[in-house]
């Protein structure tokens, strides 16, 4: 689906809100651990991948078949968080011990 210039996906939108989220928790309360308030995040968003991710009940359905078993779900969802952290601007990191030095 298309989406006209000034207008952003879904999925845009809803990546956008979690990181603006982030960041409002973490100017709230300026003693937060930052990898707290990621972790909390990144649970209520598995929580709400796995209740949308639900199969029909209908154990004919090609729609849910893909997600019709509890490890079905899981490499699918852990398919998408790979692909969503190689996407991202901060997969890599200079600081990282194995980056190079040349």
């Amino acid at each position: 689906m298309d989406f006209p210039e000034n207008e952003t996906s879904p999925f845009d939108q809803a990546a956008m809100a979690v990181v603006e989220l982030g960041n409002e928790l973490m100017d709230q309360d300026k003693e937060a651990d930052a990898w707290d308030v990621a972790s909390g995040l990144l649970a209520g968003a598995i929580q709400f991948w796995l209740f949308t991710h639900q199969p029909c009940g209908d154990a004919f359905c090609e729609s849910c078949a893909e997600v019709s078993t509890a490890e079905q779900r899981m490499k699918l969802l852990n398919d998408e968080l790979r692909e969503f952290a190689q996407e991202s601007d901060y997969f890599h990191n200079p600081t990282d011990s194995n980056a190079g030095t040349a």
